[in-house]
Protein backbone atom coordinates (compact mmCIF):
# COMPACT_ATOMS: atom_id res chain seq x y z
CA UNK A 1 0.00 0.00 0.00
CA UNK A 2 1.41 3.40 -0.99
CA UNK A 3 1.76 6.27 1.49
CA UNK A 4 -0.82 8.25 -0.46
CA UNK A 5 -3.34 5.43 -0.20
CA UNK A 6 -2.61 4.96 3.48
CA UNK A 7 -3.14 8.66 4.25
CA UNK A 8 -6.35 8.57 2.25
CA UNK A 9 -7.70 5.65 4.27
CA UNK A 10 -6.72 7.25 7.56
CA UNK A 11 -8.34 10.55 6.63
CA UNK A 12 -11.48 8.75 5.50
CA UNK A 13 -11.62 6.73 8.70
CA UNK A 14 -11.15 9.90 10.77
CA UNK A 15 -13.85 11.71 8.85
CA UNK A 16 -16.25 8.78 9.21
CA UNK A 17 -15.54 8.59 12.91
CA UNK A 18 -16.24 12.31 13.36
CA UNK A 19 -19.32 12.05 11.19
CA UNK A 20 -20.87 9.24 13.21
CA UNK A 21 -20.01 10.54 16.68
CA UNK A 22 -23.40 11.75 17.93
CA UNK A 23 -22.18 15.18 19.07
CA UNK A 24 -19.41 15.82 16.55
CA UNK A 25 -19.69 19.05 14.51
CA UNK A 26 -20.29 16.97 11.39
CA UNK A 27 -23.16 14.91 12.74
CA UNK A 28 -24.77 17.82 14.59
CA UNK A 29 -24.54 19.88 11.43
CA UNK A 30 -26.23 17.19 9.37
CA UNK A 31 -29.04 17.11 11.94
CA UNK A 32 -29.43 20.88 11.70
CA UNK A 33 -28.02 21.50 15.19
CA UNK A 34 -25.50 24.14 16.21
CA UNK A 35 -22.02 22.94 17.26
CA UNK A 36 -21.60 22.51 21.02
CA UNK A 37 -19.52 25.01 22.93
CA UNK A 38 -16.74 23.76 25.17
CA UNK A 39 -17.92 22.98 28.65
CA UNK A 40 -21.50 22.20 27.68
CA UNK A 41 -22.81 19.83 30.38
CA UNK A 42 -24.14 16.39 29.30
CA UNK A 43 -27.68 17.20 30.45
CA UNK A 44 -27.73 20.30 28.28
CA UNK A 45 -26.46 18.24 25.34
CA UNK A 46 -29.34 15.76 25.70
CA UNK A 47 -31.90 18.52 26.05
CA UNK A 48 -30.56 20.42 23.07
CA UNK A 49 -30.47 17.26 20.92
CA UNK A 50 -34.03 16.29 21.85
CA UNK A 51 -35.38 19.77 21.10
CA UNK A 52 -33.62 20.45 17.78
CA UNK A 53 -32.98 17.01 16.23
CA UNK A 54 -34.56 16.50 12.85
CA UNK A 55 -34.07 14.31 9.81
CA UNK A 56 -32.78 15.72 6.56
CA UNK A 57 -33.61 13.74 3.43
CA UNK A 58 -31.32 14.27 0.46
CA UNK A 59 -32.63 13.27 -2.97
CA UNK A 60 -30.24 13.53 -5.87
CA UNK A 61 -30.16 11.82 -9.25
CA UNK A 62 -26.92 9.96 -10.05
CA UNK A 63 -24.49 11.64 -12.42
CA UNK A 64 -24.25 8.36 -14.39
CA UNK A 65 -25.03 4.65 -14.05
CA UNK A 66 -23.12 1.46 -14.74
CA UNK A 67 -25.79 -1.10 -15.50
CA UNK A 68 -26.20 -4.15 -17.69
CA UNK A 69 -29.55 -3.82 -19.52
CA UNK A 70 -29.37 -7.37 -20.86
CA UNK A 71 -29.93 -10.81 -19.36
CA UNK A 72 -27.12 -12.58 -17.53
CA UNK A 73 -27.62 -16.34 -17.39
CA UNK A 74 -26.53 -18.10 -14.20
CA UNK A 75 -28.20 -21.52 -14.52
CA UNK A 76 -29.78 -23.76 -17.14
CA UNK A 77 -32.07 -26.79 -17.33
CA UNK A 78 -33.92 -28.56 -20.15
CA UNK A 79 -37.54 -29.67 -20.15
CA UNK A 80 -36.94 -32.55 -22.53
CA UNK A 81 -40.59 -33.61 -22.72
CA UNK A 82 -41.74 -30.14 -23.82
CA UNK A 83 -38.63 -29.09 -25.77
CA UNK A 84 -37.94 -26.01 -23.64
CA UNK A 85 -34.80 -24.48 -22.14
CA UNK A 86 -35.15 -22.78 -18.75
CA UNK A 87 -32.54 -20.12 -17.97
CA UNK A 88 -32.00 -18.19 -14.76
CA UNK A 89 -31.56 -14.50 -15.63
CA UNK A 90 -29.74 -13.20 -12.58
CA UNK A 91 -29.34 -9.66 -13.98
CA UNK A 92 -33.09 -9.10 -14.01
CA UNK A 93 -34.05 -11.53 -11.23
CA UNK A 94 -36.28 -13.50 -13.55
CA UNK A 95 -36.74 -16.94 -15.11
CA UNK A 96 -36.69 -17.05 -18.91
CA UNK A 97 -38.07 -19.94 -20.99
CA UNK A 98 -36.93 -20.54 -24.58
CA UNK A 99 -37.56 -23.17 -27.22
CA UNK A 100 -34.99 -25.98 -27.08
CA UNK A 101 -33.92 -25.46 -30.68
CA UNK A 102 -33.85 -21.64 -30.57
CA UNK A 103 -30.75 -20.30 -32.31
CA UNK A 104 -30.11 -16.56 -32.53
CA UNK A 105 -29.13 -15.51 -36.08
CA UNK A 106 -25.81 -13.61 -36.26
CA UNK A 107 -27.52 -10.46 -37.54
CA UNK A 108 -30.25 -10.50 -34.87
CA UNK A 109 -30.00 -8.35 -31.75
CA UNK A 110 -31.28 -11.13 -29.47
CA UNK A 111 -33.81 -13.94 -29.11
CA UNK A 112 -36.95 -13.19 -27.11
CA UNK A 113 -38.03 -15.84 -24.57
CA UNK A 114 -41.36 -17.66 -24.89
CA UNK A 115 -42.32 -16.59 -21.38
CA UNK A 116 -40.78 -14.84 -18.38
CA UNK A 117 -41.39 -15.13 -14.65
CA UNK A 118 -40.18 -12.07 -12.73
CA UNK A 119 -41.14 -9.10 -10.60
CA UNK A 120 -41.65 -8.15 -6.98
CA UNK A 121 -44.47 -10.65 -6.41
CA UNK A 122 -42.36 -13.62 -7.50
CA UNK A 123 -39.73 -13.34 -4.72
CA UNK A 124 -37.12 -14.35 -7.30
CA UNK A 125 -33.78 -12.76 -6.38
CA UNK A 126 -30.15 -13.70 -7.09
CA UNK A 127 -31.51 -16.83 -8.79
CA UNK A 128 -28.53 -19.13 -9.29
CA UNK A 129 -29.86 -22.69 -9.55
CA UNK A 130 -32.74 -24.39 -11.40
CA UNK A 131 -34.39 -27.79 -11.73
CA UNK A 132 -37.27 -28.87 -13.99
CA UNK A 133 -39.65 -31.69 -13.06
CA UNK A 134 -39.45 -34.12 -16.00
CA UNK A 135 -43.09 -35.16 -15.59
CA UNK A 136 -45.00 -31.98 -14.76
CA UNK A 137 -42.62 -29.35 -16.12
CA UNK A 138 -42.65 -27.50 -12.78
CA UNK A 139 -39.67 -25.17 -12.34
CA UNK A 140 -37.73 -25.18 -9.05
CA UNK A 141 -35.79 -21.94 -8.62
CA UNK A 142 -32.95 -21.39 -6.11
CA UNK A 143 -32.40 -17.94 -4.58
CA UNK A 144 -28.86 -17.17 -3.42
CA UNK A 145 -27.66 -14.34 -1.20
CA UNK A 146 -30.70 -12.04 -1.26
CA UNK A 147 -33.66 -14.07 0.02
CA UNK A 148 -34.07 -17.43 1.71
CA UNK A 149 -36.71 -19.12 -0.41
CA UNK A 150 -36.97 -21.90 -2.93
CA UNK A 151 -39.79 -21.01 -5.33
CA UNK A 152 -41.73 -23.55 -7.41
CA UNK A 153 -43.62 -22.63 -10.60
CA UNK A 154 -46.09 -24.52 -12.75
CA UNK A 155 -45.36 -24.46 -16.46
CA UNK A 156 -48.45 -22.30 -17.06
CA UNK A 157 -47.25 -19.46 -14.83
CA UNK A 158 -45.68 -16.29 -16.22
CA UNK A 159 -45.25 -12.63 -15.39
CA UNK A 160 -45.17 -10.97 -11.98
CA UNK A 161 -47.19 -13.54 -10.02
CA UNK A 162 -46.70 -15.35 -6.69
CA UNK A 163 -45.07 -18.77 -6.81
CA UNK A 164 -47.27 -21.83 -6.69
CA UNK A 165 -45.23 -23.03 -3.71
CA UNK A 166 -42.35 -21.71 -1.56
CA UNK A 167 -39.97 -23.38 0.88
CA UNK A 168 -37.95 -21.47 3.47
CA UNK A 169 -34.29 -22.38 3.04
CA UNK A 170 -31.01 -21.28 4.59
CA UNK A 171 -29.24 -18.18 3.39
CA UNK A 172 -26.78 -18.66 0.49
CA UNK A 173 -28.27 -21.75 -1.09
CA UNK A 174 -26.76 -22.47 -4.51
CA UNK A 175 -27.30 -25.84 -6.21
CA UNK A 176 -30.28 -28.17 -6.54
CA UNK A 177 -30.77 -31.78 -7.66
CA UNK A 178 -33.68 -34.20 -7.28
CA UNK A 179 -33.88 -37.96 -6.79
CA UNK A 180 -37.11 -38.62 -8.70
CA UNK A 181 -37.31 -42.22 -7.54
CA UNK A 182 -37.22 -41.33 -3.83
CA UNK A 183 -38.91 -37.92 -4.39
CA UNK A 184 -36.12 -36.18 -2.47
CA UNK A 185 -34.65 -32.75 -3.16
CA UNK A 186 -30.96 -31.93 -2.49
CA UNK A 187 -29.93 -28.29 -1.94
CA UNK A 188 -26.42 -27.00 -1.18
CA UNK A 189 -25.54 -24.07 1.06
CA UNK A 190 -22.23 -22.26 0.77
CA UNK A 191 -21.64 -21.18 4.39
CA UNK A 192 -21.81 -23.16 6.59
CA UNK A 193 -21.21 -25.67 3.80
CA UNK A 194 -23.91 -28.33 3.77
CA UNK A 195 -26.27 -30.43 1.70
CA UNK A 196 -29.85 -30.34 2.97
CA UNK A 197 -32.41 -32.90 1.81
CA UNK A 198 -36.17 -32.27 1.76
CA UNK A 199 -39.15 -34.14 0.37
CA UNK A 200 -39.61 -32.91 -3.18
CA UNK A 201 -43.03 -31.51 -2.25
CA UNK A 202 -41.78 -29.59 0.82
CA UNK A 203 -43.09 -26.08 1.42
CA UNK A 204 -43.33 -23.37 4.05
CA UNK A 205 -41.27 -24.03 7.18
CA UNK A 206 -41.01 -27.77 6.61
CA UNK A 207 -37.86 -29.23 8.15
CA UNK A 208 -35.32 -31.14 6.07
CA UNK A 209 -35.22 -34.92 6.23
CA UNK A 210 -31.47 -34.91 6.84
CA UNK A 211 -28.42 -32.64 6.71
CA UNK A 212 -24.90 -33.48 5.50
CA UNK A 213 -22.36 -31.17 7.22
CA UNK A 214 -19.30 -31.24 9.45
CA UNK A 215 -15.51 -31.35 9.31
CA UNK A 216 -15.26 -34.92 8.02
CA UNK A 217 -17.48 -34.18 5.00
CA UNK A 218 -14.71 -31.98 3.50
CA UNK A 219 -17.42 -29.65 2.20
CA UNK A 220 -15.89 -26.20 1.65
CA UNK A 221 -18.14 -23.49 0.19
CA UNK A 222 -20.40 -26.05 -1.47
CA UNK A 223 -21.69 -25.05 -4.90
CA UNK A 224 -23.20 -27.46 -7.41
CA UNK A 225 -24.87 -30.79 -6.65
CA UNK A 226 -25.78 -33.80 -8.80
CA UNK A 227 -27.23 -37.23 -8.06
CA UNK A 228 -26.68 -40.65 -9.62
CA UNK A 229 -29.74 -42.65 -8.57
CA UNK A 230 -28.58 -45.77 -10.45
CA UNK A 231 -25.40 -46.07 -8.37
CA UNK A 232 -26.81 -44.21 -5.34
CA UNK A 233 -24.18 -41.45 -5.34
CA UNK A 234 -24.14 -37.75 -4.53
CA UNK A 235 -21.65 -35.32 -6.16
CA UNK A 236 -20.82 -31.86 -4.76
CA UNK A 237 -18.48 -29.17 -6.11
CA UNK A 238 -16.55 -27.06 -3.58
CA UNK A 239 -14.85 -23.71 -4.17
CA UNK A 240 -12.67 -24.15 -1.08
CA UNK A 241 -13.44 -21.48 1.55
CA UNK A 242 -13.70 -23.26 4.92
CA UNK A 243 -13.91 -22.62 8.66
CA UNK A 244 -14.46 -25.00 11.57
CA UNK A 245 -17.94 -25.23 13.07
CA UNK A 246 -18.65 -24.78 16.76
CA UNK A 247 -19.21 -28.26 18.18
CA UNK A 248 -18.99 -29.42 14.55
CA UNK A 249 -22.62 -28.35 14.01
CA UNK A 250 -23.96 -25.73 11.61
CA UNK A 251 -27.51 -25.75 10.25
CA UNK A 252 -28.36 -28.79 12.34
CA UNK A 253 -28.51 -26.61 15.45
CA UNK A 254 -31.80 -25.24 14.05
CA UNK A 255 -32.99 -28.72 13.22
CA UNK A 256 -34.60 -31.34 15.45
CA UNK A 257 -34.44 -34.80 13.88
CA UNK A 258 -37.95 -36.12 13.52
CA UNK A 259 -39.47 -32.63 13.69
CA UNK A 260 -41.82 -31.56 10.93
CA UNK A 261 -40.95 -27.85 10.96
CA UNK A 262 -38.01 -25.61 11.82
CA UNK A 263 -37.57 -21.90 12.42
CA UNK A 264 -34.86 -20.65 10.13
CA UNK A 265 -35.88 -16.99 10.29
CA UNK A 266 -33.28 -16.23 12.98
CA UNK A 267 -30.14 -17.40 11.22
CA UNK A 268 -26.99 -16.69 13.21
CA UNK A 269 -24.51 -18.26 10.81
CA UNK A 270 -21.55 -16.23 12.05
CA UNK A 271 -21.91 -17.84 15.47
CA UNK A 272 -21.55 -21.30 13.94
CA UNK A 273 -17.87 -20.78 13.09
CA UNK A 274 -14.79 -21.01 15.29
CA UNK A 275 -12.92 -17.66 15.05
CA UNK A 276 -9.44 -17.91 13.57
CA UNK A 277 -9.96 -21.24 11.81
CA UNK A 278 -10.81 -19.87 8.37
CA UNK A 279 -8.69 -21.05 5.46
CA UNK A 280 -8.84 -21.57 1.73
CA UNK A 281 -8.61 -25.19 0.64
CA UNK A 282 -7.98 -26.49 -2.86
CA UNK A 283 -11.23 -26.70 -4.86
CA UNK A 284 -12.69 -30.19 -5.11
CA UNK A 285 -15.47 -32.54 -6.10
CA UNK A 286 -16.62 -34.70 -3.19
CA UNK A 287 -18.64 -37.90 -3.65
CA UNK A 288 -20.93 -39.45 -1.00
CA UNK A 289 -23.51 -42.20 -0.60
CA UNK A 290 -26.83 -40.79 -1.77
CA UNK A 291 -28.37 -41.19 1.69
CA UNK A 292 -25.40 -39.68 3.55
CA UNK A 293 -26.16 -37.46 6.54
CA UNK A 294 -24.41 -35.88 9.47
CA UNK A 295 -20.60 -35.70 9.46
CA UNK A 296 -20.06 -38.39 6.82
CA UNK A 297 -16.70 -38.51 5.05
CA UNK A 298 -16.72 -38.65 1.24
CA UNK A 299 -16.22 -41.92 -0.58
CA UNK A 300 -13.94 -40.20 -3.08
CA UNK A 301 -12.46 -36.73 -3.66
CA UNK A 302 -11.32 -35.23 -6.98
CA UNK A 303 -8.74 -32.59 -6.06
CA UNK A 304 -5.30 -31.38 -7.10
CA UNK A 305 -3.33 -29.45 -9.71
CA UNK A 306 -4.01 -31.90 -12.56
CA UNK A 307 -7.79 -31.58 -12.19
CA UNK A 308 -7.82 -27.94 -13.49
CA UNK A 309 -10.52 -27.18 -10.89
CA UNK A 310 -10.62 -23.43 -10.24
CA UNK A 311 -13.62 -22.17 -8.29
CA UNK A 312 -15.93 -24.81 -9.81
CA UNK A 313 -19.58 -23.81 -9.96
CA UNK A 314 -22.46 -26.08 -11.01
CA UNK A 315 -22.08 -29.75 -11.99
CA UNK A 316 -24.07 -32.30 -13.99
CA UNK A 317 -23.73 -36.09 -14.08
CA UNK A 318 -24.38 -38.24 -17.15
CA UNK A 319 -25.48 -41.50 -15.56
CA UNK A 320 -25.76 -43.38 -18.87
CA UNK A 321 -22.17 -42.68 -19.91
CA UNK A 322 -20.78 -42.33 -16.36
CA UNK A 323 -19.32 -38.87 -16.93
CA UNK A 324 -19.25 -35.82 -14.67
CA UNK A 325 -19.40 -32.30 -16.15
CA UNK A 326 -18.02 -29.37 -14.15
CA UNK A 327 -18.15 -25.66 -15.00
CA UNK A 328 -15.02 -23.53 -14.73
CA UNK A 329 -16.23 -19.89 -14.67
CA UNK A 330 -12.80 -18.47 -13.82
CA UNK A 331 -10.91 -20.40 -16.52
CA UNK A 332 -13.77 -20.29 -19.09
CA UNK A 333 -13.97 -24.04 -19.61
CA UNK A 334 -16.12 -27.11 -19.14
CA UNK A 335 -14.30 -30.04 -17.53
CA UNK A 336 -15.41 -33.65 -18.02
CA UNK A 337 -14.31 -36.41 -15.61
CA UNK A 338 -15.14 -40.05 -15.36
CA UNK A 339 -17.84 -40.43 -12.74
CA UNK A 340 -15.58 -42.95 -10.98
CA UNK A 341 -12.50 -40.68 -10.88
CA UNK A 342 -10.71 -39.99 -7.62
CA UNK A 343 -7.65 -38.07 -6.48
CA UNK A 344 -5.47 -35.72 -8.52
CA UNK A 345 -6.61 -36.77 -12.01
CA UNK A 346 -6.81 -34.86 -15.28
CA UNK A 347 -10.19 -34.46 -17.02
CA UNK A 348 -10.89 -36.83 -19.89
CA UNK A 349 -12.13 -33.88 -21.98
CA UNK A 350 -11.94 -30.09 -21.77
CA UNK A 351 -14.15 -27.71 -23.75
CA UNK A 352 -12.27 -24.42 -24.00
CA UNK A 353 -11.21 -21.75 -26.50
CA UNK A 354 -12.40 -18.63 -28.36
CA UNK A 355 -14.51 -20.58 -30.86
CA UNK A 356 -16.58 -22.22 -28.09
CA UNK A 357 -18.42 -19.00 -27.24
CA UNK A 358 -18.00 -19.74 -23.53
CA UNK A 359 -18.02 -16.69 -21.29
CA UNK A 360 -17.83 -17.26 -17.54
CA UNK A 361 -19.83 -20.52 -17.76
CA UNK A 362 -21.74 -20.93 -14.52
CA UNK A 363 -23.92 -23.98 -15.18
CA UNK A 364 -23.99 -27.02 -17.45
CA UNK A 365 -26.82 -29.45 -18.23
CA UNK A 366 -26.40 -32.85 -19.91
CA UNK A 367 -29.33 -33.70 -22.20
CA UNK A 368 -28.80 -37.42 -22.85
CA UNK A 369 -31.99 -37.77 -24.89
CA UNK A 370 -30.75 -35.31 -27.51
CA UNK A 371 -27.04 -36.09 -26.92
CA UNK A 372 -26.25 -32.44 -26.13
CA UNK A 373 -24.81 -30.30 -23.35
CA UNK A 374 -26.13 -26.83 -22.61
CA UNK A 375 -24.22 -24.06 -20.83
CA UNK A 376 -25.37 -20.87 -19.09
CA UNK A 377 -22.77 -18.13 -19.73
CA UNK A 378 -22.95 -15.30 -17.20
CA UNK A 379 -20.15 -13.38 -18.93
CA UNK A 380 -21.58 -12.86 -22.43
CA UNK A 381 -25.41 -12.90 -22.23
CA UNK A 382 -25.73 -16.32 -23.86
CA UNK A 383 -26.57 -19.97 -23.53
CA UNK A 384 -24.54 -22.23 -25.80
CA UNK A 385 -25.31 -25.78 -26.96
CA UNK A 386 -22.78 -28.46 -27.98
CA UNK A 387 -22.65 -32.10 -28.93
CA UNK A 388 -22.31 -34.15 -25.77
CA UNK A 389 -18.79 -35.30 -26.64
CA UNK A 390 -17.49 -31.86 -27.72
CA UNK A 391 -13.97 -31.00 -26.60
CA UNK A 392 -11.22 -28.51 -27.34
CA UNK A 393 -12.02 -25.29 -29.19
CA UNK A 394 -15.31 -26.53 -30.68
CA UNK A 395 -17.97 -24.00 -31.78
CA UNK A 396 -21.50 -24.43 -30.42
CA UNK A 397 -24.17 -25.97 -32.64
CA UNK A 398 -26.69 -23.41 -31.37
CA UNK A 399 -26.59 -20.21 -29.34
CA UNK A 400 -29.33 -18.32 -27.55
CA UNK A 401 -28.16 -14.74 -27.31
CA UNK A 402 -29.91 -12.20 -25.06
CA UNK A 403 -27.90 -9.19 -26.23
CA UNK A 404 -26.15 -7.84 -29.33
CA UNK A 405 -22.93 -9.59 -30.33
CA UNK A 406 -19.99 -8.46 -28.14
CA UNK A 407 -22.22 -6.40 -25.83
CA UNK A 408 -20.16 -5.77 -22.67
CA UNK A 409 -21.16 -7.75 -19.57
CA UNK A 410 -20.11 -6.14 -16.27
CA UNK A 411 -21.20 -9.36 -14.49
CA UNK A 412 -22.62 -7.63 -11.45
CA UNK A 413 -23.90 -10.15 -8.95
CA UNK A 414 -24.64 -9.30 -5.34
CA UNK A 415 -22.45 -6.21 -4.97
CA UNK A 416 -21.22 -5.99 -1.39
CA UNK A 417 -18.79 -3.07 -1.54
CA UNK A 418 -17.23 -0.50 -3.87
CA UNK A 419 -14.08 1.57 -3.76
CA UNK A 420 -12.15 3.91 -6.06
CA UNK A 421 -8.56 3.52 -7.22
CA UNK A 422 -7.26 7.09 -7.55
CA UNK A 423 -4.01 6.07 -9.24
CA UNK A 424 -5.64 4.06 -12.05
CA UNK A 425 -8.91 6.03 -12.16
CA UNK A 426 -10.98 2.86 -11.71
CA UNK A 427 -13.89 1.71 -9.59
CA UNK A 428 -13.49 -1.65 -7.89
CA UNK A 429 -16.66 -3.59 -7.06
CA UNK A 430 -16.91 -6.74 -4.95
CA UNK A 431 -19.57 -9.30 -5.90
Amino acid sequence: MSKRTFRFLVLCASALALFFLPNSPFSRGMRGEAPLQRGTPPAAVSATSAETRKTIEIQRAPAREIKDPYSGFSAVAVDVARNEIILQDENHAQIAVYGRTDNTPPQATLTEPKRVIGGSNTKVQHNCGVYVDPSSGDIYSINGDITQYLTVWSREQKGNVPAERMLETPHRTYGIAVDEEAKEMFITTQHPAAVLVWPKTAEGKQAPLRILEGDHTQLAEAQGVAVDTKNQLLYVSNKGAWAALNNNVGWARLYNPGGTTWDISQQTRILDFVPGTGEYRAPSITVYPLKAKGDTAPLRVIQGSQTRLNWPSQVSVDVDHQELYVTGPVSNEILVFRATDTGNVAPIRVLKGPKTGLGTPNDVFVDTQNDEILVANFGNHSSTVYRRTASGDTPPIRTIRAAPVNAPAPMFGNIGAITYDTRRNQFLTFN
